[in-house]
């Protein structure tokens, strides 16, 4: 009998085929039904999820903004990965060969790498923009109407991540020789090329791990600059009557003041208060203190649209970067250093990443909320 560990890059590759071992069950038949019962239901998450997305946008016009058609160019590639290679996948995996043909294994193989790498530019598209929303929000403003930058931005993430992967998915056996494999087995031709693995991990994983993390950080760093200003500027100046110097809530002034002086302060700022409504200056009060009342909530506004970045940038780092350390050691070590059940572990943590962010959606975003609500006709 034949051991077989499957794997590509999103998910499948061949580590080894040795012909001497037997193949003994590696689970009880109920722990087997169990992650049967599990993967069937990530994928009906996954598909269910992203769905609603997408039907959020179709039947709520106030949506569709250029933020959210990010996310809806994320929702679609997960769905993808939902609907169509991860059910593959699990066929292949479970039955330990591939019956559907070499046609279907390049077109699954493209599926599989394109998807998946699109995903991951996609969430650095996402948080770039909320990094433009929060720290220049004028050019922000300026860009919201210009559609065509928009389905560009959109179209080109799709552009490279299929040139990533797509070229040499279809050209490698053209251009290094064939290789030989069964009939029976779907794999990039280039599984065991540690060079490439390494390259492409930089471009699919590292430099979007380093662009949202950049982002995330630096929208922070202006909400707390700008946060340390409001506090300043809700602190009321310092006042003088005659020779007096006070600041107020300043116990220590108060004590080195006599009793006269303490009363001779008081009656001033009576008279001044007074004065403000005599002279009708309640407008503006009124006015500074409706200005101030929209910066803090533009700043609250901000400081959520950080926190679900945040999350988003977990929940990025936390799916991915297993897999990715563990495909960089399986190339240097030729697949023996680790036993393969690990693979299969990191290899559904990276696709649970595609189930997680639709359900980040209405936890984070007040509209998305109101549309699926819409949709569950829960709406009050």
């Amino acid at each position: 009998m034949t051991r077989i560990a499957l794997y590509n890059k999103s998910e499948l590759d061949v580590l080894y085929v040795n012909e001497t071992f037997d193949m003994e069950p590696q689970f009880s038949e109920n722990v087997m039904s169990l992650i049967k019962l599990l993967i069937c239901l990530l994928i009906m998450v996954t598909v269910f999820g992203n769905t609603l997305v997408m039907i959020a946008f179709i039947m709520d016009k106030s949506l569709r903004t250029q933020s959210n058609f990010f996310l809806l160019n994320l929702a679609i590639c997960d769905f993808i990965i939902g609907a169509f290679v991860t059910p593959l996948y699990t066929m292949y995996l479970l039955s330990g060969k591939w019956m559907l043909g070499k046609s279907i294994c390049k077109l699954w193989l493209i599926a599989d790498y394109t998807m998946c790498t699109a995903s991951a530019f996609n969430i650095v598209l996402i948080s770039y923009d909320r990094f433009l929303c929060v720290t220049q929000a004028v050019l922000y403003r300026s860009i919201q109407k210009r559609h065509s930058q928009t389905a560009l931005k959109m179209t080109s993430i799709w552009v490279i991540s299929f040139l990533l992967y797509g070229p040499a998915i279809l050209f490698w056996e053209a251009i290094f020789g064939n290789k030989e494999m069964a009939d029976s087995e779907c794999m990039a031709a280039f599984y065991d090329t540690w060079y490439f693995h390494l390259g492409t991990s930089t471009f699919d994983f590292i430099l979007p791990l380093i662009s949202i993390s950049f982002f995330n950080l630096s929208i922070y760093w202006n909400i707390n600059k700008r946060s340390r200003k409001k506090r300043q500027q809700s602190s009321p100046p310092p006042f003088t009557i005659g020779e007096i110097h006070v600041k107020p809530h300043s116990p220590t002034t108060s004590l080195n003041l006599s009793a006269n002086q303490m009363t001779n302060i008081s009656l001033a700022l009576r008279k001044r208060v007074k004065k403000c409504f005599q002279t009708k200056d309640c407008s503006k009060m009124e006015n500074v203190s409706n200005t101030y009342n929209i910066q803090v909530i533009k700043l609250s506004r901000d400081k959520k649209v950080a926190k679900s970045l945040a999350i988003l940038v977990c929940i990025f780092a936390i799916c991915w970067a297993p897999y990715t350390f563990l495909i960089s050691i399986r190339t240097a070590c030729r697949g023996y250093c680790i036993p393969y059940y690990w693979y299969d572990i990191t290899v559904w943590i990276l696709y649970l990443n595609s189930a997680i962010n639709p359900v980040l959606y209405p936890l984070c975003h007040r509209r998305f909320r109101k549309a699926f609500a819409i949709i569950f006709h829960l709406r009050k």
